[in-house]
C-alpha cells in the first residue's frame, strides 16, 4: 500500500482552541502526524511517498472559489490588520447564525472568518493554506493511484478535512481531503463512489457536499450529535435529499460504546455500501474511537483496529483511506499503522 506523505504539515500548528469555555493548546498537533510516520518506518506497508502537484481545479470541484480565495490570502490580511497579529493565530468571533445574511461577502476581516467557519475552535495560522493545501494534493494522488490500478492508498496529512464543508472550515479541518478523494474517483471512470466515515465526531463536511447526489454515498458512525460535536448534523433520520435521497446513512451510538457494538455497526454501514453498488471506496480513519483518546467516548483498543482494517478490506473494493482524527497522540501511530496492517493482510 502507498502511503502519501505531507511533509509540509507542521506548517499548520494551533497555538489555542476555545474548548469548553476557555482556551487551551491545541488538540490537533504535528505529533499525530509523526507518531504514525515513525510507526510506518518501523512497520513498512509500502513505500512513503510526497504527492504529486494538482491544479486548484480540483479544489473547486469540492469548494466553492470565494471560500478557497479567502483561505488564500486570510493570514496576510490578518497581519496587515495589526502587525502583532503574526504572533498570534486567528480565531473567529461572530456568525451568520439563522435569518442573518450569508450571500454578501463583507468586507470586514472578523467578519468574513466568521461567515466561512463553524466554530471557534480552529485556528487559522501562517502556515494554514501551504499544510491544507499540500494535503490537498496527498488525497488527490492516493485517489489517482487507485486509478491507475492499486488496491488502496493512505493519505498521511493534517491539518484533517472531514468537517470542512463546501464553504467552510471547522472542527480543525479546512480542506475536505476524503471528499476531494471521492471526486476525483468519480472523475476518472467510477460510477459510484462511497464514503465510510469511521471517526469518532461525524463527517458533516462531506455529508453536506454530496448530500443530494445520487452517485455518492456517504455513510458514518459515530458519537450521538444529542451530546458530542458537530452536534448539528449526523443524526439517523438524514437519508439525502432530492436526487440523492437513500445516499446517505447514519449510525450514531452512545458514549461508552465498545468495539462489538461499534463492529456491528460497521458491518451495516458496509453493507449499504455494497447494497448501493458502489466501485470504489474513500474511508474517512479517524482514530479517536480510541479508549484513551481525550476529546471523544468510544472504547476501543489498540487491537481491534488490525480488525477494523480486515473488515474494511472484505469489501473489496478499490479503496483510499484519509487520516482525520485521533487525539490520543502517543498511541495513534501504532492505531493507524494496525488498521493499515489489518488491511494489507486481509486485501486480495
Amino acid at each position: 500500500m502507498k502511503t502519501f506523505y505531507n511533509p509540509h504539515h507542521a506548517l499548520h500548528q494551533g497555538k489555542l482552541e476555545m474548548f469548553r469555555g476557555q482556551l487551551v493548546p491545541c488538540f490537533e498537533v504535528p505529533d499525530r502526524v509523526d507518531h504514525v510516520l515513525a510507526e510506518l518506518q518501523r512497520r513498512p506497508i509500502g513505500p512513503v511517498l510526497p504527492p504529486q502537484t494538482f491544479d486548484d481545479h480540483a479544489l473547486t470541484r469540492i469548494h466553492s472559489s470565494r471560500y478557497l480565495d479567502f483561505l488564500r490570502t486570510a493570514w496576510d490580511e490578518w497581519v496587515a490588520l495589526d502587525a502583532a497579529n503574526a504572533a498570534r493565530d486567528a480565531l473567529p468571533s461572530v456568525w451568520p447564525v439563522r435569518t442573518l445574511r450569508s450571500d454578501v461577502l463583507p468586507a470586514n476581516f472578523s467578519a468574513r472568518m466568521g461567515l466561512f467557519s463553524m466554530d471557534a475552535g480552529t485556528p487559522l495560522t501562517s502556515g494554514t493554506w501551504a499544510a491544507a493545501r499540500v494535503g490537498a494534493d496527498c488525497a488527490l494522488s492516493a485517489a489517482q493511484a487507485v486509478v491507475d490500478g492499486e488496491r488502496a492508498a493512505f493519505v498521511l496529512t493534517r491539518p484533517p478535512g472531514h468537517h470542512a464543508g463546501a464553504d467552510f472550515f471547522g472542527g480543525y479541518c479546512f480542506l475536505n481531503n476524503a471528499a476531494l478523494a471521492a471526486q476525483h474517483l468519480r472523475d476518472h471512470g467510477f460510477e459510484r463512489v462511497a464514503v465510510l466515515d469511521i471517526d469518532y465526531h461525524h463527517g458533516n463536511g462531506t455529508q453536506a457536499i454530496f448530500y443530494d447526489r445520487p452517485d455518492v454515498y456517504f455513510t458514518s458512525i459515530h458519537g450521538d450529535p444529542h451530546t458530542e460535536y458537530p452536534f448539528y448534523l449526523g443524526y439517523a433520520d438524514e437519508l439525502g435529499a432530492g436526487a440523492g435521497l437513500g445516499a446517505n446513512r447514519n449510525f450514531p451510538l452512545p458514549r461508552g460504546t465498545g468495539f462489538a457494538v461499534w463492529r456491528e455497526a460497521l458491518a451495516q454501514a458496509l453493507q449499504g455500501i455494497k447494497a448501493f453498488g458502489a466501485q470504489a471506496l474513500v474511508v474517512s480513519l479517524g482514530l479517536d474511537t480510541f479508549e484513551g483518546d481525550p476529546i471523544s467516548g468510544f472504547t476501543l483498543r489498540s487491537a481491534d483496529y488490525l480488525q477494523v482494517g480486515a473488515d474494511l478490506a472484505a469489501a473489496g473494493l478499490p479503496t483510499v483511506l484519509v487520516y482525520e482524527g485521533g487525539y490520543a497522540v502517543a498511541e495513534v501511530g501504532v492505531n493507524a499503522v494496525n488498521v493499515l496492517q489489518g488491511f494489507d493482510s486481509a486485501a486480495v
